[in-house]
């Protein structure tokens, strides 16, 4: 087939065209790079200048382009595919559906429907970055969740509804947002896919994990995203240990790197910490998992149930509460055999749940039945 990958969070796109072009199919993604990530995209699809200007010379050079029609499948990454107005976003939404075969929508990243559902009292999640449980809402983060709610006002809100009305079918990279999509679409419109890892990219690490005994924590961070993705607790309390610990452990924390020089970064860590809030590993954890790191990230029972994972539980649940999360981490620096093992079992996990070609298949598999 030939398919369009318009848009991209966090590599996502580029690393699931990897996996789309390995099992034969053409493939091209435009998108802005996922912004200072700089990450793969064969159409360059970013702001060429701040600004109204550059929102006009973007909308602009998308209509003249005629590099983003004639295909079979065309996903978007969000209903915000590009940086652009809900009203031009629209009328390039509706040229997409003239011009290609079917569109559908790549679930990966907060919009009205996970909003939607994460302010209804019927809130199927115990917590999120955003409540401590169904219709109580985290203080801390009340900014945080103000600003999301957009998502479902005004021109973005209604562009939004358009969207889940007139796409083909929906694609979801975590458990979260699979479940917030089954509020709004049926069965047959909704598909799980998982969130793309290149394995032959990233080798297991040729060291062992915690050498002499002494643990690397590494922490990874968005510095704008600190709040909402819980790092700034998770960072407090390594930092606690990494001073009470000095013999056991040692802490690197980076915000902002690019993702090359990032993936270098990471390769160092013993135990990276990823992200407080979520019931899933995101890119950072399966990253590491591949390389045969131990990481603290999402995991709650329901992730496993959900992806039929009754066996191999590599990842360190981290559960958003300071006196539990401070005690799980703190016992594995303790006990570094511990992360050694969960590193060795991370790998296996990934193989079977992440790697590209099997999150590819199940795209293709749903595309198909969707033709």
């Amino acid at each position: 087939m030939k398919i369009l990958l318009l848009g991209d969070y966090s590599n996502y796109h580029a690393c699931l065209a990897v996996g789309l072009r390995r099992l034969g199919h053409y493939v091209t993604v435009a998108s802005d790079g996922s912004e200072w990530m700089n990450t793969d995209t064969d159409v360059y699809l970013g702001r060429p200048i701040a600004g109204r200007a550059g929102g006009a010379l973007l909308y602009l050079k998308i209509l003249a382009s005629n590099q983003l029609k004639g295909y079979d499948i065309v996903s978007i990454i969000s209903p915000s595919f590009v940086q652009l107005r809900p009203s031009r976003l629209k009328h390039i939404f509706d040229r997409l559906r003239r011009q290609n075969g079917k569109v559908f929508l790549s679930a990966i990243g907060t919009d009205k429907a996970f909003m939607d559902m994460i302010i209804s009292p019927d809130c199927p999640l115990r917590y999120s970055e955003f409540h401590t449980s169904p219709g109580v809402f985290y203080q801390k983060n009340i900014k945080e969740l103000q600003e999301n709610c957009r998502w479902q006002q005004g021109d973005i809100g209604r562009f939004c509804d358009y969207i889940y009305e007139h796409v083909d079918g929906v694609t979801t990279a975590l458990y979260e947002y699979h479940l917030a999509m089954q509020r709004i679409f049926p069965d047959e419109k909704l598909a799980y896919a998982g969130v793309p890892i290149d394995m032959k990219t990233i080798k297991p690490i040729d060291r062992q994990l915690c050498a002499d005994d002494k643990v690397n924590m590494f922490l990874g961070r968005i510095d704008y995203h600190k709040a909402i993705k819980g790092t700034d607790r998770i960072g407090e309390i390594a930092e606690t240990i990494a001073k009470e610990y000095p013999e056991k452990c040692s802490l690197d924390i980076v915000e902002n790197v690019p993702y090359n020089k990032y993936l270098k970064k990471l390769a160092k860590g013993d135990l990276v910490l990823d992200q407080l809030y979520s019931y899933t590993p995101g890119t950072n954890a399966l990253l590491a998992m591949a390389a045969g790191q131990a990481v603290l990230s999402g995991a709650e029972p329901e992730y496993y149930d959900f992806i039929g994972e009754n066996d191999n539980h590599p990842i360190i649940n981290a559960v958003p509460d300071d006196d539990v999360l401070y005690e799980t981490i703190k016992n594995y620096i303790l006990n570094p055999d511990n992360l050694r093992q969960a590193g060795a079992l991370g790998r296996d996990f990934v193989k079977k749940h992440n790697e590209t070609k099997v999150v590819a298949q199940h795209c293709i598999d749903f595309w198909n039945s969707r033709l």
